[in-house]
């Protein structure tokens, strides 16, 4: 059952509408012109408006600016008597859900009405599935170090800059492009992730590129490439330090001209990509070594984001703990225990050298094998491996 507003100055009109609504089980509420709209609309909440256009002191339009400027989610369906095809045009670009001319043709009215609303409830279920990714990966702290980091995300986030990630490994420099991705205008698209540390050399520039049915042995068939399953998204080149110096050339020829090719074909692809890389490695000493191409170095670091490692961010340990502890007890589906202030700081004289990844796995541990509450005891005693 929808709650639906009905704006009209046609009282029969009003009165029919209300009737055949409320026989569908719907609420229904009444105005007679735009400015008695606005203000129920303003003191209730409502699924949806159906709203005519031609009204004495405020016309349909008007409505329409008003509702969309404070609630751009609700499904407004527009009717007049006096409609044509500009007038409809003008409504559906300033946000319209539909438009139906008088008289109503009552079953198509009925029908706007359900695919309206069934959008608004899938448009609120996606963003509460966006919040939950969010959370998923949520980034855990409130030191200068890592808000500094949140700060350079926000403001990069939303340009198609390329960013460079550096960071010890286990730091988090994949939740970062996560949050780049998340926070940009590609948020609904893609995110592609490549691990170039992980595929042969061999198979890199198929895996970025795709490759052709027969491009060598075991290419029975076509195959798209990274780059092309990110098209219009992110793509996420982790380890980039990694990558042989044939496949560094065709990502710079993809950072130069957004055009790739695949392996076994000369036909160009042209790609909407934005990439983001991350590294462990120090590139300019790879570059010294030529292992590392400097001109695409150049390429990839037009925003260099430097994740610190959390030896360096001790201050984040209570709210990292606490963080971990909901987490893991929820993935075991145990009561979370309680962590001692002596165990908060029996970890924070600890030498982390895995970063984030070894903070986490100390964690798990803890709350496997420590009773109800976690003292320090049970810290030193479960991370005695470290140094």
């Amino acid at each position: 059952m929808a709650k639906i507003l009905v704006i009209d100055d046609q009282k029969s009109i009003r009165n029919t509408l209300k009737e055949i609504l409320e026989y569908e089980k719907h609420e229904v509420q009444l105005a007679e012109d735009g400015e008695m709209g606005i203000k129920l609309f303003e003191k209730d909440k409502f699924d949806l408006v159906l709203c005519d256009i031609k009204m004495p002191n405020m016309d349909g339009i008007e409505v329409l600016d008003a509702i969309m400027a404070t609630s751009p989610d609700t499904p407004v369906v527009m009717i007049s008597g006096h409609g044509n095809i500009d007038t409809a045009v003008e409504a559906i670009k300033k946000g319209a859900y539909d438009f139906i001319e008088k008289p109503l043709d009552l079953n198509r009215l009925l029908v706007t009405i359900r695919n309206a609303w069934e959008r608004k409830e899938l448009v609120i279920e996606t963003k509460v599935l966006k919040r939950k990714v969010s959370k998923t990966y949520e980034m855990i702290g409130e030191s200068p170090a890592i808000n500094l980091v949140k700060s350079m995300i926000d403001k990069v986030a939303p340009t198609d800059a390329r960013v460079l990630i550096t960071g010890d490994n286990g730091t988090g420099k994949e939740l970062v492009a996560r949050w780049l991705h998340e926070k940009s205008n590609r948020a609904g698209q893609p995110f592609i992730e490549v691990n170039c540390a992980a595929i042969p050399s061999e198979l890199i520039e198929s895996e970025l590129f795709g490759h052709e049915k027969g491009a060598f042995t075991s290419a029975h068939k076509q195959r798209k490439g990274k780059f092309e399953q990110a098209d219009g998204g992110t793509i996420f080149l982790d380890e980039i330090g990694d990558m042989s110096l044939n496949a560094q050339a065709k990502v710079l020829r993809a950072l130069q001209e957004n055009i790739i090719s695949r392996v076994g074909s000369d036909k160009d692809i042209k790609v909407n990509v934005r990439i983001l890389a991350a590294t462990n490695k120090n590139l300019k000493e790879e570059i010294q070594k030529n292992t590392f191409r400097e001109d695409l170095y150049h390429r990839l670091s037009v925003i260099l984001i430097h994740v610190p490692a959390l030896n360096d961010r001790m201050e984040d340990i209570p709210l990292l703990a606490a963080h971990f502890n909901k987490v893991i007890c929820g993935e075991h589906g145990i009561a979370e225990k309680r962590i001692d202030d002596s165990a908060i700081q029996q970890l924070q004289t600890l030498n982390w050298t895995g970063n984030i990844r070894e903070f986490r796995n100390v964690i798990e541990r803890l709350i496997i094998l420590s009773p109800e509450t976690i003292t320090a005891d049970e810290v030193k005693l479960y991370a005695v491996h470290q140094g």
